[in-house]
């Protein structure tokens, strides 16, 4: 693959002079995704390239850099698109962008399952290796002419998820992406503690335009962008307080998985049952750290 200049037409929404969201299908929802356009002087970067940006064959101006917000497959599906760019993400998601069995680890993905999602992550996502990728950190800031993008590290989502603050009153929030959903911290790399602290961090960022990776897209206005962070939040203590519920009775993880706190029922995919499994493992040690339950025999609990 090599990107070309496109002219993507309605699907650039401008939200300053310098930053333009490249818009996924059905408003970024999942395989795809919302990418962000930098125009600088001296050079451009493109955030997350999705597939739809893949589909398109290039962004509207020449990239010099890609900047992936964390190392999912669906942020860094148009990284061989830009073969001759440099690429960057935080440090702690390096090894992402190496080789496909450091996701599918993460994933915690065995047998029939892996072998179904590195098909899809080859040829769904384009998953190109960029071993040259160089690892950024907490307030690491990309001066391009006439502006500036700024990493702001909020983990939890996986160990390097980053937002971005970018001159012109934009934040760029990834995958706290402020879906009914809520919070996603099912992978090996997840953590409940950091997500929260994420959740909290980014109370703070002040912005004219908050854009999510997926789902919400552009929120304007402070007020909206706070409401919804609440509501996002929320899902954690609801997901929480369903567990203690369900362990009423002495319960297995297995059992926590199979019962479903994050997926519906009829949801049915290769990740549900490790994301369950790992997802309630997390909720679990917070209880027992809390005091909210004990274990009543090796590796089944009960809420206290």
């Amino acid at each position: 693959m090599s990107a070309e200049i496109v002219d993507w037409g309605t699907a650039e929404v401008r939200l300053t002079e310098r930053v333009s969201v490249l818009a996924g299908a059905e408003a970024g929802k999942y395989p795809s995704g919302n990418s962000l356009l930098v125009r600088g002087d001296g050079e451009s970067v493109i955030i997350d390239p999705s597939v739809t940006v893949v589909e398109h064959g290039g962004a509207p101006v020449p990239i010099d850099a890609v900047i992936n917000s964390h190392g999912h497959e669906d942020h860094i599906a148009g990284n061989g698109l830009f073969a001759t760019s440099r690429v960057h993400i935080h440090e702690h998601d390096r090894d992402a962008l190496t080789s496909p069995d450091v996701m599918m680890d993460a994933y915690q993905l065995t047998g029939a399952d892996r072998d179904e999602f590195h098909h899809t992550l080859m040829t769904e996502f384009h998953f190109a290796p960029r071993p040259d990728a160089h690892g950024f950190s907490d307030g690491y800031r990309w001066e391009l002419g006439g502006v500036a993008v700024e990493a702001v590290h909020l983990p939890g989502h996986t160990a390097g998820h980053s937002g971005f603050r970018i001159d012109g009153g934009v934040f760029f929030c990834s995958d706290i992406d402020l879906s009914g959903f809520g919070p996603y911290y099912g992978d090996t790399w997840s953590s409940l503690d950091q997500f929260e602290a994420s959740l909290i961090r980014i109370r703070d960022e002040e912005a004219d335009h908050y854009v999510t990776f997926h789902h919400k897209g552009v929120i304007s206005g402070r007020e909206e962008f706070l409401g919804l962070l609440d509501a996002f939040h929320a899902v954690i203590d609801r997901r929480h307080r369903a567990m203690l519920d369900y362990l009423v009775e002495p319960r297995s993880i297995p059992e926590m998985a199979a019962h479903r706190f994050v997926y519906r029922p009829h949801v049915e995919h290769s990740f549900a049952t490790a994301i369950e499994s790992r997802t309630a493992h997390l909720h679990v040690k917070r209880m027992l750290e809390r005091g909210e339950a004990h274990e009543v025999e090796p590796g089944r609990y009960r809420a206290t």
